[in-house]
């Protein structure tokens, strides 16, 4: 399993959007979509 697939995996199985895990991590909901699309890892 690749890093964005487990970042995915994981929010979903914790029901989150997300929205709702970059406002957790204090980042942006771009910053997210990046690392679940394999665009940027940081």
């Amino acid at each position: 399993m690749t890093l964005n697939e487990s970042i995915r995996a994981h929010r979903r199985k914790r029901g989150m959007t997300q929205e709702q895990l970059a406002e957790a991590m204090n980042v942006s909901a771009a910053a997210v979509s990046k690392w679940e699309n394999g665009v940027s890892h940081s």
